[in-house]
């Protein structure tokens, strides 16, 4: 991605010919991807002109993205992943989108996101397997990055709906510190706990991106990153790991040994399993206020399993709700006595390879957690398993100090790499 942006800078590339590169990949394979909801090559081509024509040297230049179709764009259609909304037009830009084409990106399409980014699954496939689900709800930008049909994609997080599917395609998924990124124009989900970060395939294109959108310089991460200090954290749901992810965390343990870094075992306490529990009620509480108008007005129109899961997050009451939010902060306290002095904990990013079918979109067991403590969390490809389906680790870090996490994360993707 940066590469692409350095060389329309230079003049040695232009917006066109970028997005034109992406537009053909995705003639080739969207058939067996089926990764977006929208997409017009006509208005791509002609946004990526316009670059060209007013010289597009922001630090996006000509960098193609794909806008997950739960973020409202004004000249590109904006369902929200559900049947109820489709053809609707917003009449403005959300601000990542607005400021990425400040920066001289050009936005390809809308890529596929589950209904209201909750959990009833579209239409795309596992590029690595079109029997396999890529995971959600970030489903078409996932799938989109790692088929090569675009470098950069916008996703969000309530659960696990960034890091896990980044995990499931093999990509780089990135899930900001809670607030890093503007999420107006987002269709709410659950206010308290929706992300929004991106889908890059590595690191340091991930931090650049949101560096730029942030106006936060100093996320980007250098060339060469210092070796890290880090814990391997199992979490309390260590007996959902499968073979695939516990053979991802060895090899990105043997990695870092190779490169003079000891990864610390950190215990796990007995408190880091209340926040499964109170991750679903808080998601559960506010969905059910943010969706009210879809579930009384416009219920008739809505996929069956989001029904079920409303009607499920009806019995959540008022003191549940209250109480795990009076519980946060206390947690949060004690989540930064636990990583110490430690830059980053190397964790479970999903439970294994991709599930087959497409029914469903993979369990988020291992982000829940780290999505209400609202720390920033990042998956890192690390290989395949033992189905042949590619598998990452995660690395989650303080609540604030995704420079910090970055960093480590880099040399982690390094580490792998070497």
């Amino acid at each position: 991605m940066r590469s692409i942006a350095a060389a329309v800078q230079a003049g040695t590339l232009t917006a066109e010919a970028a997005t034109a590169a992406c537009l053909a990949r995705v003639a080739a394979r969207e058939d067996a991807v089926r990764a977006w909801a929208f997409l017009d090559p006509e208005l791509a081509l002609a946004e990526a002109r316009e670059r060209d024509r007013t010289g597009a040297h922001g630090p996006l230049a000509g960098v193609a993205i794909g806008v997950k179709d739960i973020i409202d764009t004004a000249d590109q259609p904006t369902a929200y992943g559900s049947a109820a909304y489709e053809g609707y037009r917003p009449a403005w830009d959300a601000p990542c989108v607005a400021l990425s084409r400040q920066a001289g990106a050009v936005m390809l399409g809308k890529t596929v996101s589950t209904e209201f980014a909750f959990v009833a699954p579209g239409k795309t496939r596992n590029p690595f397997d079109p029997g396999h689900t890529p995971g959600g709800s970030s489903s078409g930008s996932c799938a989109a990055v790692a088929d090569g049909m675009v470098p950069l994609a916008f996703g969000t997080q309530t659960a696990g709906s960034i890091v896990r599917p980044a995990s499931f395609c093999g990509v780089v998924g990135y899930k900001p510190s809670y607030g890093t990124l503007e999420r107006a124009g987002i269709k709410v989900l659950s206010g308290s706990l929706d992300t929004l970060g991106v889908i890059t395939r590595d690191v340091r294109d991930a931090a650049h991106a949101v560096a730029v959108l942030a106006r936060r310089p100093a996320l980007a991460v250098p060339d060469v990153a210092l070796p890290p200090r880090i814990g391997l954290f199992r979490t309390s749901r260590w007996d959902m790991a499968e073979a695939a992810t516990r053979q991802a965390l060895d090899r990105a343990v043997a990695a870092l040994a190779a490169r003079g870094v000891a990864v610390r075992e950190v215990a796990v306490p007995g408190w880091f399993d209340e926040l499964f529990a109170m991750q679903d009620i808080v998601m559960g509480w506010e969905l059910m206020q943010a969706l009210a108008h879809e579930r009384l007005v416009l219920a008739e129109r809505l996929a069956p399993k989001t029904l079920a899961l409303m009607a499920e997050k009806e019995a959540i009451t008022l003191a549940d709700y209250d109480a795990a939010v009076a519980a946060l902060a206390p947690l949060q306290q004690r989540f930064h006595a636990l990583i110490g002095d430690l830059d980053a904990l190397l964790t479970p990013a999903a439970p294994g390879e991709a599930p087959a079918g497409l029914g469903s979109t993979g369990d988020a067991v291992f982000n829940r957690a780290w999505t209400m403590l609202r720390v920033p969390g990042i998956a890192v490809p690390a290989g395949l398993g033992p189905g042949g389906l590619p598998v990452g680790v995660q690395l989650v870090g303080r609540l604030g100090d995704d420079a910090r996490l970055l960093a480590a994360a880099a040399f982690v993707e390094d580490s792998l790499a070497a």
